[in-house]
């Protein structure tokens, strides 16, 4: 389908996406199907199709085919697959960006960004021999040797979101691929047709067929992943609700499970902050992708006096946030990916207002000439949000920043703790004493000083805690090569010719 839904939206035509299957198009048997929109404008883009569990089945049965071949490839030759196909993404940057702006929303520039924290992954996967280097010990007994061995899992399955089309499966497959596993990708039915680019650049990379499999659909799809016998590992980005069942039902069936949840993100506001700066980050943190973002800053926290300075200069920068379709030069943020996200994220802030929170800046009455039927709504910023309201403890998901004012550090660290997601955190502060123990006191998985959106390079690792994570492991990274992998420790010596009598006591080392 390479540029086919491009090149469709172009000629005003609609496209028909299936799925992509043991290293070729699949069109989908199943009946289903749902309509792919551009956010920009509201117009219908095409269909993609939803597999059933027998198709699902048969993406597994092409993994599981692949797999002995692949496994056996030494890391060498899989990393020169990497690079390859690291090649081929850096060639396709601008097509891939402007097909994701066509169907998430989000705007060019951030689009070109998401491909490049995704290409970092890459790159990381691009050293496997070295990540899959093991330890050994010489004469752990006499003439006793020990070492360890990462061994490739089996087949993996990946069920990513709609907000980072591009990104978050390629935070999963490249590792899971370079440690020797094979792989179904179920990419989010909203924006399907990056994925399945993806898999046709990776074949085209030299990748064998059956080592990557696209599957588009829903409920059911995901289901046949999480249940079949043949799937040994299972990664999952997206809602806590969801992250919570994929994790449960996995689990239960025996596979080991990394599920990725919801977020409040917090940013912590010290009175000795440059107001300006820690403004700036705020709306770049909040607004950006138009809140649609597992890492955007949804909660400043304004310690002491710094609550007026800071609403207002926000308030200040929001004035000039330019909102229009990801296309248009210098847009800072576009539409919301879905008329119903729309209207989900529009009733949270009627809830806002009716809980009591003051409304400072309503982006509700927001229309852009030309693109009535798009996905927009405008920033909005609410002050004196209280930790009982429903805006507060809640993922919205949107352009919606909420501002909570407390006395001093203490009470802005409890408030923080005590929140049931801990994903990422930020702190900003001209106290070194402050930062110290904000990083070692904070109950998150990513800690920012004077950084508003901490995500770790791909060399680290990727995750949060408590109900922002389900399962021991983070994404990528370290992490990453842990979880597709598993490791088996050998003990080995050679004995002399003579023959040893049994022993009938716990072996030691002598």
């Amino acid at each position: 389908m390479s540029n086919l839904s491009t090149a469709a939206t172009a000629a005003g035509a609609t496209f028909s996406l299936g799925h992509f299957v043991d290293g070729r198009h699949v069109p989908g048997t199943s009946g289903r199907s749902g309509p792919v929109y551009n956010p920009a404008t509201g117009a219908l883009r095409g269909h993609v199709a939803y597999a059933s569990a027998e198709e699902t089945r048969a993406a597994i049965a092409a993994a599981e085919a692949a797999l002995p071949a692949w496994s056996a490839v030494p890391p060498l030759q899989r990393a020169r697959v990497m690079f390859r196909f690291k090649a081929l993404l850096e060639a396709h940057a601008d097509e891939l960006a402007l097909t994701l702006t066509s169907e998430h929303g989000k705007v060019l520039s951030d689009a070109r960004g998401e491909l490049t924290r995704g290409l970092e992954v890459v790159e990381f996967a691009c050293g496997i021999p070295q990540l899959l280097k093991s330890e050994f010990t010489e004469n752990v007994g006499t003439g006793i040797d020990s070492w360890g061995i990462r061994q490739p899992v089996g087949v993996c399955a990946g069920i990513t979101p709609f907000n980072f089309p591009a990104m978050v499966p390629m935070w999963m497959f490249p590792v899971a691929i370079a440690c020797g596993n094979t792989f179904v990708l179920k990419p989010s039915e909203k924006d399907p047709s990056v994925p399945v680019r993806v898999a046709e650049l990776l074949k085209e990379a030299g990748l064998p067929d059956g080592v990557f499999n696209v599957v588009n659909g829903d409920r059911e799809a995901v289901d046949t992943l999480l249940t079949d016998p043949r799937v040994a590992a299972v990664s999952f980005v997206g809602s806590t609700p969801v992250a919570e069942y994929i994790y449960r039902t996995a689990s239960a069936h025996g596979k080991r499970v990394q599920a990725l949840g919801g977020a409040k993100n917090h940013m912590v506001v010290m009175p000795d902050a440059d107001t300006r700066n820690a403004a700036s980050a705020l709306v770049g943190a909040a607004y950006g992708s138009a809140g649609e973002r597992c890492m955007a800053i949804s909660v400043a926290v304004a310690v002491g006096d710094a609550g007026d300075r800071l609403v207002a200069a926000v308030k200040e920068q929001l004035a000039e946030l330019k909102v229009a379709p990801g296309t248009v030069e210098r847009a800072d943020m576009g539409p919301l990916v879905t008329r119903e996200h729309l209207e989900r994220v529009r009733g949270y802030v009627d809830l806002g207002v009716q809980e009591g929170a003051q409304l400072v800046v309503d982006g509700r009455g927001l229309r852009l000439t030309g693109h009535e039927q798009g996905y927009y709504l405008g920033p909005c910023l609410f002050d004196h949000v209280k930790p009982d309201m429903r805006i507060y403890r809640e993922e919205i998901f949107g352009p919606v920043l909420c501002v909570v004012r407390v006395p001093d550090f203490e009470t802005a660290l409890g408030i923080v703790n005590a929140h049931e997601f801990g994903n990422g955190v930020a702190i900003f502060t001209a106290s070194g004493e402050a930062a110290r123990s904000f990083t070692q006191r904070v109950q998150a998985g990513m800690v920012g000083v004077n950084v508003p959106i901490p995500v770790p390079m791909a060399f680290h690792s990727f995750g949060g805690w408590k109900r922002s994570l389900f399962g021991p492991l983070h994404v990528h990274g370290p992490d990453g090569v842990r979880f597709y992998t598993r490791l088996k420790t050998v003990t080995s010596r050679w004995p002399t010719t003579a023959r040893e009598g049994a022993q009938f006591v716990m072996p030691t080392m002598k």
